[in-house]
């Protein structure tokens, strides 16, 4: 996807996000069903330490250390940086040389795909911890998200030993799309599903295990689906 692609959908999920972020104290204090222990107030004091964050990195060019989000009060927080995040991710030059954890090429455009797609996926959050139904994406960013949990995550989370590796291979299929692959060795198992179960089930935001279609071994499919695929 181009740049300016991921900061059309940035964009307009921020503007849900804000929405969302002014809703009253009582709703603000709900649970947020895929972060367990936080409410939807710390859920954005998260986002925003994580816009402070990678604003800082873009601006740089560098590794910064994240800030941490105030204990209280954090969706206002959140609103107070949300122009200032948006204006810096308006801004950067894609192929800017910019730290972060991302294979090579090491640039600025990986901001801008990484944060459409937490903002993306934290709406998501938001929506359930609001109790409204999930926000629909375009396929194509659907499908982008996707790889970027299988292509950039999958792999980055067994190289750092935070999820087993499966001994086996198992093949991620969306139905008229790309097939991505997790683990080394023959294939022994898939797991195929529509775009947006896929999307959300990779972060656990749905059961993908109990929605897939899975084919050849279905305890090493479960296995990777649980991961975690992504952190």
């Amino acid at each position: 996807m181009l740049p300016e692609r991921y900061l059309a959908e940035l964009a307009q999920t921020l503007s849900s996000l804000e929405r969302l972020a002014r809703q009253p104290e009582s709703t603000l204090a709900r649970s947020v069903p895929a972060c367990p222990g936080w409410t939807l107030d710390a859920l954005f004091g998260h986002i925003g330490s994580i816009e402070r964050w990678a604003a800082a990195i873009v601006r740089a060019g560098e590794y910064v250390e994240e800030p941490a989000p105030p204990r209280a009060k954090a969706a206002t927080w959140f609103l107070e940086g949300a122009a200032g995040f948006l204006a810096t991710m308006t801004a950067l030059d894609p192929a800017a040389p910019c730290w972060n954890f991302g294979p090579p090429p090491r640039t600025a455009s990986f901001w801008l795909r990484r944060q459409a797609h937490e903002h993306a996926i934290h709406l998501v959050d938001a929506h359930q911890a609001s109790g409204l139904a999930d926000p629909e994406f375009a396929e194509d960013f659907l499908i982008d998200g996707i790889d970027e949990a299988l292509a950039m995550f999958a792999p980055r989370q067994l190289r750092l030993q935070r999820m087993p590796d499966p001994g086996e291979a198992v093949t991620f299929h969306v139905p008229g799309g790309t097939t991505w692959t997790v683990g080394n060795g023959d294939v022994a198992a898939s797991v195929t599903a529509p775009p947006s179960e896929m999307y959300l089930g990779l972060w656990g935001r749905s059961s993908l295990s109990g929605t897939a279609v899975i084919d050849g071994g279905a305890d090493l499919a479960l296995r990777v689906i649980r991961g975690p695929l992504t952190p």
